[in-house]
Parts: structure tokens; C-alpha cells; sequence
């Protein structure tokens, strides 16, 4: 059970004193109506310190800490001060609203903590009676305060970094699709609406900017000469065939007249297409200048439009970051994935990379391995590009070749080289390149892991038991019924060669020797014959 209660108000930090509460009876509804009613609920608690910021700045430096869950030094000395190390007998409990943060002052401030229920039943009761509870602050100053530091802290979090404006990407993305669309649509109402008076440019001059170049510079048909040629063949990216033909079907021309304030409309019309076009060209270089700063990794690998409609479609760069490479795969093939797994049907196997070139470039039975190989790739370039102090392309370029050999492996059978020995070449050039001795005293930034050996499970055989060279196994070839009986003659004749050889030996044994008795009839009988 808490025995004090921090709470954290836009203007300090609060400390109260529980003094009427009771766990048992926390979740009764006379207990939790007591919360609400401020004469019963200023018996059960008694301010004991408020310490308020110093400043505005101040304030909102110490909300960003408790989101973070941060002890703050401010905060710190006033727990210090008000909650001093709590003697074995005493048990010091600081109720807290959030668990997180609860952790952090206790590990800082050694002072347990609770962030149970009934806890926060105490801790909204406060927030309910603040303005009474807290003496010395009128009815709107404390509303004050939290309005202006709810803007102070949401214009903090609005603040961005300047090397990784990753939402200036998504917007110009999402503005140069868009001048896609609007650019080819306008340019075939130039053409339709053009075309009745010269309807033969259409077949000269087939590029949408160049056509309403054109149509913007002649305007009227019949006042074109040989004079506005030079013009016309700069236009025409110094084509002077070609300007010469312009003129040329001009002169001969089926199409209408026109009065002057329908060519005027043209003209300001072909005018705009032509400006939107120029812009289009001037957003392209601005967005292939944002995407080398923040994500140059992950350009050097797909190009500034796939890596851009990547991070669009995943939110951020970080988000992208924090994607598998599953995901990455097949992003932007949503509706077709759902689809395939309602009516259990094959999913994609690509989403926004298949406008790749590596996509087009691989055989049809290998375009669902190198997206997902691409993918894997991808997957490591952004996550490079997000967290890496010191944005290089150098890893982009490396996995660039990667996904290259894995094509040549495709179709040549090469292997490619494995990707630790590739990012290890370029740690190994960054190191080379950098002229700080710090950075070349520092670990690297991806260590690589030699893989241990695996332990052979399977028995040895006898043959490596025994330390002799393994022969072929050789295969029993079938013998008709002549051969098996040739073959059982011989062994009998074997046996019977083998039979006379043991007799003969056993002849060639000398003579075993004779036993006593026949040596005592031996003696006898040459007694017996002498006397």
C-alpha cells in the first residue's frame, strides 16, 4: 500500500501524504465515490511539498522526461529532500502513475514504488481536486500552464532533423506521381485540342513536352516561315530535318482555322503544361537530392523513385527500418495478398519492387527469388541508412553487387560472394578512408561472427575406424545354372585338395611318447631274456 503519491502537474512536481486509505475496501463504490467527493477525499490525503518549475523551458525539459521515463536532477533532489532513505521499520512507498517510470525512480532514488490501481485511484482523485488541493494557484492557473506546455511539448516533437527529413520525401513523392498523371493528361488535351488546327504534328513531334513546345512557339499555322526555323530546331533538340518537315506539313496543312481567342486559349493552356513539365523535372532533381542525403544506401541499391515510394508507403524511414524483409517484398501488394489469402490462392511475390530493373532483368522462373534475395537487401540498406551516424552509399553499392551476382548465378552457376565478407570489404574501406584515429580505434559497426563447426552425428564407418581406404562396393553380377555348378565342382575339388594336404601332415607328426606302463613291460621282458 502507497504511502505517498508524486504527481505531476504542468506547473511542479507534488508530493502528497496518504492518510485514509485502505486496500481491502479500494474497489467498493463508497470508496471509489469518496475519490470524487473533495471533503472526504482531503481527509484521505495531505500535501506534504510542491516544488514549480522555474520556467517554461524548464517545465517542458522535465515533461520530456517523464515521457521518456527519466529521473530529472529537479526531481531527483526533491524526492531526496521530502522521501529521505526510509529506516527498516518504516515502509516508504511512493504511489506512481506509470510503471516504467516507477522502475527509473527506484533504481535512481532507491525509494519503492507502486503503480497498482489503486494507486491511480489516488493519483486521479488528486488530478480531479488539484486546484484546491494545491494551495497558493488560482482556478485558471493551472489550466494555463497546461495549455501552454501541451504547445510547447507538441511543437517539440514536430521538430525534426535536418539530415533525415524523410517527410519532405514522402511529399515530393507523392507530388511527382501526381504531376505524372496530371502532365500526361493535360498534354493529350494540348494534342486534342491543337490538333484540329494542325492535326500532322501529332506524327512529327511525338514527345508530350516537345509537342506543346511546339504548339506553344507556332501558335498560328499559316504565319510559320523559314525564319522561325533556328527557333523551331531548338525546340525540337536541334532537329533541323525535322523543323523542316514542321514546316512542310504546315504549308499543306488539312486542319481548321481558328479564330484568335480560341488560339490565345491554346496558347496559355500549352503554356501551363509546359511550366508543370519543367517543374516536374525540377521536383525529380530535388527528390534524387533528398533521398542521397537521408537514405543514399537505399538509393545506390533501387533509385531515388522505388526507394522514395518505399519509405512513403511504410510511414518513414524508421518504420521501413523496422520491417522484415517479408514485408518489404510484397509492400504495396496489399489489396492482392488479402485477397489470395480469402480465397486461398497464390500470393504476390512483389509489390513496389517489381518496378526494379533487377525484376525485368531475371528469367521468368527466377523473379520470385530475386525479389525476395532484393528484398533481403533492402531490408539491410534502410536499416544502414536509419541508424548510421555518417550516411555513406558505399553499403548500397556493395549490396548492389550482391543482387547483381545473384543474377550471373542464375545464369552462369557462379556463386556469389557471402554478404558478411561483402560488408566487411567496406568497413574495411571506411576504416581506410577515415583520417580520425578514434574512428580507427573503434569497434566496427556490424562484428562478424565466425560460424562454429558442426559435429558430425552420424557413426563412422568401419573402414575409418580402422584406418583403410573405403573400395567401391562391387556389384554381383547373375550366373546362369552351368556357371553355379562349375563353380560348386571346384569347390569340392578344393575341399578334398584341402583334405589330402591335413592327412599328409598329420603323417609327418613324429610319434607320441609311450606311457610308463609299456616302459615297465619293456624292462621286464629284457630281465627275463638275459636271465
Amino acid at each position: 500500500m502507497a504511502t505517498h503519491v508524486l504527481f505531476e502537474s504542468a506547473s511542479g512536481y507534488a508530493i502528497f501524504e496518504v492518510k485514509l486509505h485502505e486496500q481491502i475496501g479500494a474497489r467498493a463504490k463508497a470508496i471509489q465515490d469518496s475519490v470524487d467527493d473533495f471533503a472526504k477525499f482531503s481527509k484521505m490525503v495531505s500535501l506534504v511539498s510542491f516544488s514549480p518549475f522555474k520556467s517554461a523551458a524548464h517545465a517542458l525539459e522535465n515533461a520530456n522526461d517523464v515521457s521518456e521515463g527519466l529521473v530529472s536532477e529537479y526531481l531527483q533532489s526533491l524526492l531526496e529532500l521530502n522521501l529521505s532513505k526510509p529506516a527498516k521499520k518504516s515502509g516508504v512507498k511512493l504511489a506512481v502513475c506509470d510503471p516504467g517510470f516507477a522502475a527509473s525512480i527506484k533504481q535512481t532514488c532507491k525509494i519503492d514504488c507502486d503503480a497498482s490501481e489503486a494507486s491511480l485511484d489516488l493519483i486521479r482523485g488528486i488530478r480531479t481536486h488539484a486546484t484546491k488541493l494545491l494551495k497558493g494557484l488560482q482556478g485558471d492557473d493551472l489550466e494555463k500552464a497546461q495549455l501552454g506546455l501541451g504547445h510547447s511539448y507538441s511543437r517539440a516533437k514536430l521538430k525534426f532533423n535536418v539530415n533525415r527529413i524523410d517527410n519532405m520525401i514522402i511529399q515530393a513523392i507523392s507530388l511527382l506521381d501526381q504531376l505524372d498523371k496530371d502532365v500526361n493528361l493535360f498534354s493529350m488535351r494540348v494534342r486534342e485540342w491543337y490538333g484540329y488546327h494542325f492535326p500532322e504534328l501529332v506524327k512529327i513531334v511525338p514527345d508530350n513536352y516537345q509537342y506543346a513546345r511546339a504548339a506553344q512557339f507556332i501558335g498560328n499555322k499559316d504565319k510559320l516561315d523559314e525564319s522561325k526555323l533556328p527557333d523551331l530546331a531548338a525546340i525540337l533538340e536541334d532537329d533541323s530535318t525535322r523543323a523542316q518537315n514542321v514546316l512542310d506539313a504546315a504549308r499543306g496543312s488539312m486542319g481548321a482555322s481558328l479564330s484568335e481567342i480560341d488560339m490565345l486559349n491554346i496558347n496559355v493552356f500549352a503554356t501551363r503544361v509546359v511550366s508543370l513539365a519543367e517543374y516536374r523535372k525540377e521536383l525529380t532533381d530535388y527528390l534524387s537530392e533528398k533521398m542521397n542525403q537521408v537514405a543514399p544506401n537505399l538509393t545506390a541499391l533501387l533509385g531515388e523513385r522505388i526507394g522514395a515510394r518505399l519509405i512513403s508507403h511504410a510511414g518513414s524511414l524508421t518504420n521501413l527500418s523496422k520491417y522484415p524483409a517479408s514485408t518489404v517484398q510484397i509492400l504495396g501488394a496489399e489489396k492482392a495478398l488479402f485477397r489470395a489469402l480469402k480465397t486461398k490462392g497464390n500470393t504476390p511475390k512483389y509489390g513496389l519492387l517489381y518496378h526494379s530493373s533487377f525484376i525485368g532483368r531475371a528469367g521468368p522462373k527466377f523473379k520470385g527469388r530475386i525479389s525476395r534475395f532484393l528484398a533481403n537487401k533492402c531490408s539491410i540498406a534502410s536499416r544502414i541508412d536509419c541508424f548510421i551516424d555518417n550516411p555513406t552509399p558505399k553499403f548500397g553499392e556493395a549490396l548492389r553487387e550482391q543482387v547483381e551476382e545473384r543474377l550471373n548465378f542464375f545464369e552462369t552457376g557462379v556463386p556469389p560472394s557471402k554478404n558478411a565478407d561483402a560488408i566487411r570489404k567496406v568497413l574495411d574501406q571506411l576504416s581506410l578512408d577515415d583520417n580520425e584515429d578514434d574512428a580507427m580505434d573503434a569497434e566496427p559497426i556490424l562484428p562478424l561472427i565466425e560460424p562454429t563447426p558442426k559435429k558430425d552425428t552420424k557413426k563412422k564407418r568401419k573402414s575409418d575406424a580402422m584406418d583403410v581406404d573405403e573400395e567401391e562396393p562391387v556389384k554381383k553380377v547373375k550366373l546362369s545354372k552351368e556357371e553355379k555348378k562349375a563353380l560348386k565342382k571346384e569347390e569340392k575339388k578344393e575341399k578334398k585338395a584341402k583334405v589330402k594336404e591335413a592327412g599328409e601332415e598329420v603323417r609327418d607328426i613324429p610319434l607320441m611318447k609311450k606311457s610308463k606302463k609299456e616302459k615297465k613291460e619293456k624292462k621286464d621282458k629284457e630281465k627275463k631274456s638275459k636271465s
